[in-house]
């Protein structure tokens, strides 16, 4: 007996494609966006981004409201709030096999109820992270993954954050005051790296990449000895992919 050749994988693969192009085109919106324009920037046909516009409503990963499409609450559990616990116990083996991958400490940090919460990191002795001399939450205007949360606040949340947590230097490199500060973050381009050198810490320097996921404000983000400077933006670049993948896998179990 003949076994018909199994073509459901290519097809079920593009489609997966199409829908997480979709899918990403949605989260970059945070106040959603219509079919067409969805359609445009996922690069798909108006029909068949309507088929996979359904399908994601119906499976929950979106939702529509007055005529315009924003993540579903199946898509928010993805990324939604934990427990500190399960956040590290959730991120602790991507980001021990991305320091492996990489050779440099990963960091995952969120922004939550008004302040930077560094969630998860992970180093060894031969790639140390950076040791936390001054908090973290109050000092994101100098590390990079809070620059990168903050660049991702609009500017009453921004300003409300730096009143709570004035800027101010702390090493012979970082920003001088507030409107410096505010002035490079209005520089920075959507999704491009945040690199900080030496600002939080001597010898260090650091590259953070925004995560789009939803409405949660997150960053992820790697930091190299300052001799090994020539490493950051090819394994910042390296670890956006790595993330990109993750995110995606999430995204297999719907079906097409």
């Amino acid at each position: 007996m003949t076994t018909a050749p199994n073509t459901a994988a290519p097809t079920l693969i593009g489609s997966v494609q199409r829908a997480l192009r979709l899918l990403e085109a949605v989260g970059a919106h945070r106040d959603g966006a219509p079919a067409k324009q969805l359609a445009r920037e996922a690069g798909l046909p108006l029909p068949t981004a309507y088929h996979l516009l359904r399908t994601l409503t119906y499976e929950g990963y979106l939702r529509r409201e007055n005529g315009v499409f924003l993540l579903g609450a199946a898509a928010e559990r993805l990324v939604g709030e934990r427990s500190p616990q399960m956040c590290r116990s959730r991120m602790t083996e991507p980001l021990e096999r991305w320091r492996d991958a990489i050779g440099a400490p990963v960091y995952c940090a969120v922004y939550r109820e008004g302040e930077i919460e560094l969630v998860a990191v992970a180093d060894d002795p031969a790639t140390p992270a950076v040791t936390e001399w001054a908090s973290f939450r109050e000092t994101g205007h100098a590390h990079a993954f809070g620059q990168c949360l903050l660049s991702q606040l609009d500017e009453k949340a921004r300003e409300d954050h730096l009143d709570r947590h004035p800027v101010r230097p702390l090493t012979p490199y970082s920003v001088k005051d507030r409107a410096e500060f505010l002035d490079r973050l209005r520089s920075l381009r959507r999704l491009e790296p945040v690199i900080e050198r030496q600002e939080y810490a001597l010898g260090t320097v650091c590259a953070a990449i925004p995560i789009t996921a939803g409405f949660t404000v997150a960053a992820m983000a790697i930091s190299v000895p300052l001799e090994q400077e020539d490493r950051l933006l090819p394994a910042v670049e390296q670890l956006r992919g790595e993330v990109a993948n993750l995110l995606r896998s999430f995204v297999f179990s719907i079906s097409i």
